[in-house]
């Protein structure tokens, strides 16, 4: 039986259509989940649901009644964690607890309340402040809180899109648990296809132009283990088959560029002389790390964040680091880039050691860090014009546009920064890198700020860009999927502190790489194994297994 109801409903803000022709119809018990890019008015279908904000025609009715302003009936779930920060863990959910129940005796009401904060796991945790807890705990306060309203629908808004991949997984895990227990019916906006498989009975896509696309059943038993769900038949198709219509209705064809690059020389490139004497020696080993440590003065002494890190990466090899959080992949990056001093061993890159910042070493951040008061093409220019001092003003600016139009901004790009999206200053933050014609590219994390879908688009844009200059590569990521599909090799660190490496895989699959064709390829789902298996093994804070005497690519 439908519980929920939505007619014909369109929301538009002024001149501006958001919402258009939405018919959905919600079972009781069902668990819905609705999944699209950022901006497709996911967010503006739960308020409307929630009764936060009224439709501009149609309607929304829940149970036969017009849905006019919030009721108990619905509890809201929100991607911010909205808590009090004077409160406890217990009393941010007795806020809901009292209001709900207030004719119930003071003692049933703390039972409620332990009642809740010990399904979501904080019993541990309970006479704690927000400010005392991290991200996924204080997500977890706020579901608490939710279910402590007894709604008999959750209503979802990306709650898991502000946490780390594990905690992310974690939370999903708790919810589908909370759900098979009470059955409540669930309707989940989130732009990651996997969370979607794990927790819905039915999937429906939110297109671009604010319509309903296609909808996907998941006939998969629960509960649904993600690891095992690696090698399950049914998973591999519905992914392959959501994935594909996602990228196939929401990401543009990529932008032809008419700019071409001027042949002008760094001034970071190794001197005639000395690219002669080592011709042929170094397209291996071109980067060395050797027995790299990281230690940092504590009050209770030296802590060891990094030791005995030992690879070898020839010339144009991208290599993929990925781990837990803690386990010093960034700490690794931030060494090779020469932001963070080295403690003990060396780090060689093209013959000679990596000392202080330089721009032979370009850097993508999480956060793209531009100058908001220049624009696209003036943030660009800035590294352009010192890298290239011999070069003409029209040679670098054609540098400039050139990478600016690879990445997707031909028409952005004398827009200032801060009037750009994430995923558009991201895009800038690429050309930047690229443009300084680096000999080593570092990425950290450069797409962990982003929306699962928007990432999807980057990672093609950042592979087409590669692709053309074969610059020698590092990228430290969480994401198992990123990690393979960029890779020609995935570095597997074990848990901090003492953090080291643990396993490599080489990632032998074809060049160039689309996300569509890997989710094809028979060997895809065996290296994605591979690495799922190690940070399982890791998750719980395992001790690191000795590791063999040598890890190195000859």
């Amino acid at each position: 039986m439908s519980i929920l109801s939505l007619k014909n409903v369109s929301k538009s803000y002024g001149e501006a259509p958001v919402l258009k022709d939405i018919n959905l119809d919600v079972a009781e018990g069902e668990f819905v989940v609705l999944l699209g890019f950022s901006g497709t008015g996911k967010t503006t279908l739960i308020n409307l649901i929630a009764g936060l904000e009224q439709p501009s025609s149609g309607a929304v009715t829940y149970k036969g009644a017009p849905v006019t302003e919030p009721g108990r009936e619905r509890g809201v779930i929100f991607q911010s964690y909205s808590l009090m920060p004077w409160l406890t863990v217990n009393g941010n959910v007795a806020l809901a607890v009292d209001t709900m129940f207030p004719d119930l005796p003071k003692a049933e009401r703390a039972a409620k309340v332990d009642h809740y904060v010990g399904m979501v796991g904080l019993s541990h945790a309970a006479t704690r402040r927000p400010a005392e807890l991290s991200g996924g705990m204080r997500q977890r306060v706020n579901v608490a809180r939710a279910l402590a309203m007894d709604p008999e629908m959750l209503l979802l808004d990306e709650p898991l899109s502000a946490l780390d991949a594990l905690t992310r997984a974690n939370l999903a895990d708790e919810i589908e648990a909370i759900w098979e227990k009470d059955k409540k019916t669930c309707v989940l906006i989130t732009n990651d296809v996997d969370e979607a498989i794990i927790l819905a009975d039915r999937i429906i896509a939110l297109k671009p132009d604010g319509t309903l696309g296609s909808e996907f059943k998941v006939d998969i038993a629960r509960p649904r283990d993600r690891i095992a769900m690696n090698n399950d038949t049914t998973f591999k198709a519905l992914r392959a088959e959501v994935t594909t219509y996602l990228m196939d209705v929401g990401i543009a064809a990529k932008v032809e560029g008419t700019k071409t690059l001027p042949k002008v020389t760094p001034i970071h490139s190794v001197p005639a002389a000395v690219a002669k004497a080592q011709e042929g020696g170094l397209e291996e080993r071109y980067l060395n790390f050797s027995a790299l440590h990281k230690v940092y003065p504590t009050p209770k002494g030296p802590l060891t964040v990094v030791e005995d890190f030992d690879l070898k990466i020839n010339k144009g090899e991208f290599v993929s680091l990925i781990g837990h959080s803690g386990c010093g992949k960034s700490t690794v990056l931030t060494m090779a880039a020469g932001l963070n001093p080295i403690s003990k061993g060396a780090i060689k890159l093209d013959g000679w050691n990596v000392e202080g910042a330089d721009p032979e070493r370009a850097v993508v951040f999480q956060s793209p860090n531009l100058f908001p008061w220049l624009t696209a093409k003036e943030n660009v220019a800035i590294g352009v014009d010192k890298v290239y001092p011999k070069a003409s003003q029209a040679e670098r600016q054609d540098v400039v546009e050139y990478y600016l139009e690879r990445v997707g901004l031909a028409d952005s790009m004398d827009k200032g920064a801060a009037s750009l999206s994430n995923g558009m200053k991201q895009r800038v933050g690429i050309a930047r890198a690229f443009a300084l014609s680096p000999k080593l590219l570092l990425l950290d994390e450069p797409f962990g700020m982003l929306d699962s879908l928007t990432r999807w688009e980057l990672q093609e844009v950042l592979m087409e860009v590669w692709s053309r200059t074969k610059v020698t590569a590092i990228c430290v990521t969480h994401d198992v999927d990123e990690a393979i599909l960029l890779a020609d090799r995935v570095v597997m660190m074990t848990n901090g502190p003492q953090a080291t490496i643990g396993k490599i895989t080489d990632v032998d699959l074809p060049r160039p790489r689309t996300r569509k064709a890997l989710l094809e390829h028979p060997d895809y789902y065996a290296y994605r194994q591979e690495v799922l298996d190690f940070l399982e093994e890791y998750e719980h804070g395992a001790t690191p297994k000795p590791k063999p005497k040598a890890i190195a690519a000859e």
